[in-house]
């Protein structure tokens, strides 16, 4: 193919296991909803979450820190720093 070929459209959309996911419509859509973010250290919070910016920084409120299944504490209002979240979920 020469340069000075212009480029053709694919022939066929992606198919839907391929298509790309927006991350940021799924974190709105949870947004207000009670969620489980689990943590490099293997410690994960479950709580109502209130936001998360561009560095996966998350503000929980309701919130309780869970190890190995137990509840350990009921913390209320909590910041996450994005740099220790491995993942986030609806609960």
């Amino acid at each position: 193919m020469s340069s000075s070929e212009p480029l053709s459209p694919p022939s066929q959309a992606e198919p839907e296991s391929k298509q790309r996911y927006d991350p940021s419509s799924f974190l709105h859509e949870i947004t207000g909803n009670n969620v489980i973010v689990k943590l490099h250290s293997g410690i994960e919070y479950h709580g109502r979450l209130q936001s998360v910016d561009g560095f996966m920084n998350i503000a929980l409120e309701s919130t309780k820190e869970v190890i190995n299944k137990k509840e350990i504490m009921d913390w209320g209002d909590v910041f996450l720093r994005g740099h220790n979240v491995i993942y986030i979920s609806a609960a």
